[in-house]
């Protein structure tokens, strides 16, 4: 069954001098032979990308496209007609967005939020810049503590409007971020709390504990391309450390904590140093 608009894992059916066919049941579908992977042979499976090219036929590609059906992104419009605008979503032929589903007109070169779907009359991979009618908190899909895909969606007096999964939304108090974050830019967080509304309150990076192995393995190795010293400890102020090492200071002192615990490094009046044992 060949879903158009996301990935599929398809087998090559046969190669041609034009690329190879996908098995779909039927006729097959191409692949043309700038995409096929060097050695493909009949038989083999390929993960590709089905959308319809400009004379409305199936085709893949092993090319990635900036989102898929289902997907919220920040797209950039190339041309405006009386129709409709054209996005490019990072294949040969450019997305197009109706003027029924822009919000307001759209210019050349700007870059907007919108949802990729799947055109139910058409077939066709589409998008809307629509997309709160496709957002909502009424039955949620996440709990407290949950790793979720976050995209930031507006700023707002209290934080970052998110964009949770593709589904929810959610805020990202300015408190909890240590970096400047941009309109559209996709960020990995967790769920820390939801309230009796269905709000939610996310943070950066991953829940508790579960930070501190991967961070642990970055510092030891900061360290030691830094001859065992760096020069941030308990006191460093918040922003240096999140500049250098992309983490919060919470995290950076349970991360050090534990390190220091397994004596892997020890703590100077400035700084952290690997241990002998480690150095």
């Amino acid at each position: 069954m060949i879903e158009v608009g996301v990935y599929n894992l398809l087998r090559v059916a046969r190669l041609v001098k034009i690329g190879a066919y996908l098995d779909d049941g039927r006729d097959g579908i191409l692949l043309p032979k700038r995409y096929v992977p060097e050695g493909t042979k009949a038989g083999d499976e390929i993960k590709v990308f089905i959308y319809h090219d400009s004379e409305s036929r199936l085709i893949a590609t092993t090319e990635q496209p900036k989102g898929i059906a289902g997907d919220i992104v920040m797209l950039t419009v190339v041309d405006v007609t009386d129709h409709g605008a054209f996005m490019d979503w990072g294949l040969p032929k450019d997305i197009f967005i109706p003027r029924s589903k822009q919000r307001s007109r759209m210019y050349k070169g700007e870059s907007y939020f919108v949802k990729i779907y799947l055109d139910e009359q058409t077939g066709r991979v589409a998008a809307t810049e629509k997309i709160d009618a496709f957002l909502s908190n009424d039955k949620l899909t996440v709990k407290e503590m949950d790793q979720v895909d976050l995209v930031v969606y507006r700023r707002t007096d209290i934080g970052y409007f998110v964009i949770i999964n593709n589904k929810h939304t959610g805020v990202l108090h300015y408190n909890e971020v240590f970096k400047a974050l941009e309109p559209g830019e996709p960020v990995k967080g967790f769920i820390k709390k939801i309230t009796g509304e269905n709000k939610i309150d996310v943070v950066l990076g991953k829940p508790g504990y579960e930070k501190v192995p991967g961070e642990a393995e970055n510092i030891l190795r900061l360290l030691h391309d830094n001859n065992g010293y760096l020069p941030y400890n308990d006191k460093s102020d918040p922003d240096e450390i999140y500049r250098f090492f992309g983490i919060s200071k919470k995290t950076f002192k349970m991360t050090t904590g534990n390190l220091f615990k397994q004596r892997k490094i020890r703590f100077t009046k400035t700084g952290i140093q690997l241990t002998e044992a480690d150095a």
